[in-house]
């Protein structure tokens, strides 16, 4: 059975991504004095009393609210309550109750799900403000204290939330799971993706650029295998960066890729290959993820019967810095080649995690060298003695040999190359690390 799972509930800047990130120990949730920040369901581990569970930040409440993003964060809280086995309602101390706090209170009593009242921003320590008593006109319990900028009180809010959780049983294993990060430009379909593979509306979807701004997982458990879907916010160019939350989510993007085993890049196919796409691309390369290039909106493309070949093409072209990823057209509105998207997220993340033995790679390393010598310089020939795989994501090679300053980029292309016949590692990085034998030096 899964972990317990605790939703973080309330009207908008009352403090929730606070006291999540105080509650996970780690500066997850994007936290800005600016209501409405937090716009998606946002997941973290948490323990206590060593049970762990997890934590899901949620977008602020506004029962009312006719705006197309406030009523999308309404339903996405909505999918959280309905999936926590506890509710977490977070106030503000210094505002009171007020009447969104009351319809919040309402329609989670609705729920049917225990709720643990939390009155945050009770920073002072001693005895309580008389405006701390009103909060239990709200009918839903006993309220607790809470500073969730100085963690006052979580102590005690945790015992509350520690009661309702379900028996123990045995957890589940995470390693088990092929970690895929969607990463694209804004508005190249990222959480259409999402959505699509997980079957709900897992994360708001809008034509409005930039809806997503955290890092979202989605566990997707199919015949294909076990995946952690990271939906990331769309990354722009650095002069386009206009305020301190953008900045941070691109920031959480690249930490995703991080995270992830298998990079989707995202392309539109209705705008075609851009200078950003290439930037996109180029963090995931860096980072050594496998990476499958994904061209979306592929339904919306006036096609003829060498359309799919050409912009192929153009994008080997484009994207001729990592030649080894795949390509696959695709459609997150209806659907199309989902499957098949599946099957390449699975074989990459293998051909990430591929070891290669050191008896075989130095069979393919005299045939290579036996077919074309190693460079020369001044009567001097670069010899390299043998090639070795000392770890993978991505597989990394070792090339002992005489003079590192002999061995030219294009021979390490040259070799980079057989490798691949040999082996495969399509979808993946390689990285090549030269050593002179015998004094340490690294090229």
């Amino acid at each position: 059975m899964s972990k317990p799972i605790v939703a973080v509930v309330g009207r908008p800047n009352v403090g929730k991504s606070t006291l999540f990130n105080k509650l996970i120990g780690r500066r997850l949730s994007i936290v800005e004095d600016t209501p409405g920040v937090t716009r998606d369901r946002i997941y973290g581990d948490c323990e206590w009393r060593s049970r762990p569970f997890l934590l899901i930040d949620t977008g602020g409440i506004e029962p009312d609210s006719d705006d197309i993003i406030l009523s999308k964060m309404r339903s996405q809280a909505q999918i959280a309550i309905d999936s926590a086995d506890v509710i977490i309602m977070v106030t503000d101390l210094r505002a009171g109750v007020v009447a969104t706090d009351q319809e919040v209170a309402a329609m989670l009593q609705k729920s049917g799900r225990p709720i643990v009242l939390c009155v945050n921003k009770c920073d002072n320590i001693g005895s309580l403000p008389a405006e701390f008593y009103e909060f239990y006109n709200l009918g839903i319990g006993e309220p607790y204290p809470v500073s969730a900028v100085h963690g006052h009180g979580t102590g005690d809010l945790l015992d509350a939330v520690f009661q309702y959780f379900p028996p123990e049983t045995e957890a589940e294993n995470d390693d088990e799971f092929i970690k895929v990060a969607v990463i694209g430009k804004p508005n190249a379909g990222k959480s259409s993706l999402i959505n699509r593979v997980a079957g709900e509306e897992r994360v708001i979807v809008s034509d409005i650029a930039g809806t997503t701004r955290d890092a979202i997982d989605t566990v997707i458990e199919n015949d294909k295998g076990r995946f952690l879907f990271i939906d990331t916010a769309g990354i722009r160019r650095k002069s386009r960066i206009k305020d301190n939350i953008e900045r941070y989510s691109i920031l959480r993007a690249e930490a995703s890729v991080e995270r992830a085993d298998v990079c989707v890049i995202m392309i539109d196919a209705t705008e075609g290959f851009t200078e950003q796409d290439s930037k996109v691309a180029g963090i995931a390369h860096e980072a050594g993820k496998g990476c499958i290039i994904a061209v979306n909106k592929w339904d919306a493309v006036e096609k003829d019967g060498g359309t799919m070949n050409a912009f192929r093409k153009k994008l080997e072209n484009d994207f001729s810095f990592m030649a080894y990823a795949p390509i696959i057209f695709i459609s997150a509105k209806t659907g199309q080649r989902i499957d098949r998207l599946f099957e390449l997220i699975t074989y990459v993340a293998n051909q990430n995690a591929t070891r290669i033995s050191t008896g075989m790679l130095n069979d393919v390393l005299a045939d290579a060298t036996s077919r074309v010598q190693p460079p020369s310089d001044k009567g001097k020939r670069l010899k390299i003695y043998y090639i070795t795989q000392p770890s993978t994501k991505p597989p990394t090679f070792v090339c002992f040999v005489n003079n590192a300053d002999l061995f030219h980029f294009s021979y390490q292309r040259y070799l980079e190359n057989k490798i691949r016949e040999t082996f495969g590692l399509e979808g993946t990085p390689v990285r090549f690390i030269v050593r002179e034998r015998g004094d340490g030096k690294k090229k």
